[in-house]
């Protein structure tokens, strides 16, 4: 990731849009920011939210509250508490997230 290109930035992130999309089961909430070639997100998945998709995509990922569990293509499952995280490289796993109780996250990708 090159973080180049992009001034200091302070982010209320109150004050950006947030856009909703439903998942196979819950919804996702994502208010987004982009700075340069990163893209920064806070996202809150809904009590029983399941994704209706496998990523591929990479990510450094912290939980600021909840509980997300990811299911990995080859049938691991990893659960990250609030003041966790993880990171996965661009095509190096295929996951999938759900939250049964809900969880609120920050996302760069």
């Amino acid at each position: 990731m090159n973080l180049s290109g992009f001034p200091f930035t302070a982010t209320d992130w109150n004050a950006i849009p947030e856009e909703s999309k439903p998942g196979e089961s819950g919804e996702v909430r994502s208010r987004v920011q982009h700075f340069g070639e990163a893209r920064v997100r806070r996202v809150e998945y809904s009590p029983g939210y399941v994704a209706d998709h496998w990523c591929r995509k990479g990510h450094v990922l912290f939980v600021l509250g909840g509980e997300l569990v990811t299911t990995l293509e080859d049938g691991r499952v990893v659960v990250t508490r609030q003041g966790g995280s993880y990171q996965v490289a661009d095509d190096a796993e295929a996951h999938r997230s759900s939250a049964p109780n809900g969880a609120s996250l920050l996302i760069i990708d």
